[in-house]
């Protein structure tokens, strides 16, 4: 079990499904003085950003950006894999190659190697409606260890405005990295 306030070694993956706001709020809560945090960006991601985060991606001092065709970064190897990868948002593109095993750039590898290092490997899909092709896609990546957490909001958090919508879903994935958080409330909590 992790120990509270271990750091951990997180990478951020951002595809080009719409939801940049889900990425962004999760980058916004990992705290990159506690953790180590690196981020890659597949190759539509930065359009899609541009379109939905009109300041775009705002990183935090001392997260690390890495390139996506450069497969020179630590998490390439299963020698050196991150603790948690986080697919988010993940388009079912993403999530079908990662399904496959195919590997063409340092996204898909660093998929590839938590899968295979049995490490935490949480994908954030945000597509409707979904087509068999989809859920088998589910289900390889369901049976080969990692955590599929779909960007569907909760509404029964009462939230007021987009983002804290958005948080309902990135509180879930804060959740299954191992961070706690108090970004929304939890069912039946008391409020104060």
């Amino acid at each position: 079990m992790r120990k509270q306030n271990q750091t951990l070694r997180l990478l951020v993956a951002i595809t080009g499904a719409s939801g940049a706001l889900y990425a962004q709020r999760l980058l916004d809560n990992l705290d990159a003085g506690a953790h180590e945090i690196h981020v890659v960006l597949s190759h539509y991601a930065s359009q899609v950003i541009a379109e939905e985060l009109p300041g775009g991606l705002r990183l935090s001092e001392g997260v690390q950006k890495h390139g996506l065709k450069s497969m020179n970064t630590p998490f390439a190897s299963g020698s050196n894999p991150p603790d948690a990868m986080v697919v988010i948002p993940c388009t079912m593109g993403t999530l079908g190659r990662i399904a496959h095993g195919y590997s063409a750039d340092v996204l898909l590898r660093a998929a590839d190697v938590v899968l295979k290092e049995r490490k935490k490997l949480i994908l954030v899909p945000r597509e409707t409606p979904l087509n068999l092709i989809h859920v088998k896609n589910f289900e390889l990546l369901l049976l080969a260890g990692a955590t599929l957490i779909p960007a569907n909001p909760s509404f029964y958090s009462g939230a007021r405005t987009v983002t804290e919508l958005a948080d309902t879903v990135v509180a879930r994935v804060l959740d299954h990295i191992g961070v706690p958080n108090k970004l929304a409330p939890r069912w039946a909590e008391e409020k104060e």
